[in-house]
């Protein structure tokens, strides 16, 4: 009897395909097919390939149908199995990338590229912001209510974007954050110190500025929504803003100059990173 036998249990030890996302259903159909021929070959049916890795023979239909992505754990099993010699484990890349939504893939390889980033949020931490608890519980409040899957994947694509911090060599990123997205306990206490201790770590890269808006100030650039801003090596950028153009990514020189001005404005009017350094520990003192 397999692992997953209990229920059916693929949740555990898969993740969902994104419905919407037909390049990166296009992979796990090919990498199923992959498996199940590798499988066919050796003469091997479903029951004994479930025997063998001790896995339940519903989530082997389903990876191999293409409906489920295959954890790296399981990856590893069937190659053993299957005696693959590597060819399954080497799967581990394409699935790593379709097992985030496809938004959040496009949002990270952008990202990637970007050579500055500047970004103001009102409500919640910016994404690059948050620790996997807030992240979390972002995640689970959304309503409609998101699925457990719905949830894992959400919370596998915001932590994958973190990498941006290990780059080398390192992007300009700068950050305002609203004052009242810094007092909401999202997740609650134990989670929004966490949280107010990793502001914290980010202060003290050479690379990264957070400022804070606090909520004293009379004049605001940013009352129409974030502002977003990501600026390539090649002079190019890309920014996107809530309360201009309809709320859509803009590359228009024109465009972005209007983006640029907010923003900076923003960073004019908010506490120096000195002073909101000093506010952020202010805060978790209190928390």
């Amino acid at each position: 009897m397999g692992v997953d036998s209990d229920g059916d249990g693929t949740e555990e030890h898969s993740w969902a395909v994104d419905p919407e996302d037909e390049q990166g259903a296009a992979v796990v159909a090919a990498l199923g097919r992959q498996m199940r021929a590798r499988r066919e070959a050796m003469g091997l049916r479903v029951a004994d390939l479930a025997a063998a890795i001790q896995y339940g023979e519903a989530l082997i239909y389903k990876v191999e149908g293409g409906k489920r992505i295959a954890k790296p754990e399981y990856l590893d099993k069937v190659d053993d199995a299957l005696k693959a010699g590597g060819l399954i484990r080497a799967m581990r890349e394409d699935l790593s990338h379709v097992r985030y939504p496809k938004k959040v893939r496009e949002l990270a390889k952008m990202e990637a590229l970007a050579v500055e980033v500047g970004a103001f949020t009102i409500q919640g931490l910016h994404g690059l912001l948050q620790t996997e608890g807030y992240a979390r519980a972002l995640f689970e409040m959304r309503q409609p209510a998101y699925s457990r899957d719905e949830v894992e994947r959400g919370v596998a694509g915001r932590m994958a974007r973190l990498s941006i911090f290990g780059r080398v060599p390192a992007p300009t990123l700068g950050f305002v954050q609203e004052e009242a997205s810094l007092r909401r306990p999202i997740g609650g206490t134990m989670v929004m110190r966490g949280q107010l201790e990793r502001l914290l770590e980010l202060t003290e890269l050479r690379n990264v500025t957070l400022q804070v808006m606090p909520m004293d100030r009379e004049a605001h650039a940013g009352m129409e929504g974030r502002i977003e801003l990501l600026k390539f090596a090649d002079g190019t950028a890309v920014g996107r803003s809530e309360g201009a153009f309809s709320g859509r990514p803009v590359s228009d020189p024109k465009r972005l100059r209007t983006l640029d001005l907010r923003y900076g404005m923003l960073r004019a009017q908010a506490l120096t990173p000195w002073e909101s350094r000093a506010f952020i520990e202010q805060l978790l003192g209190e928390t």
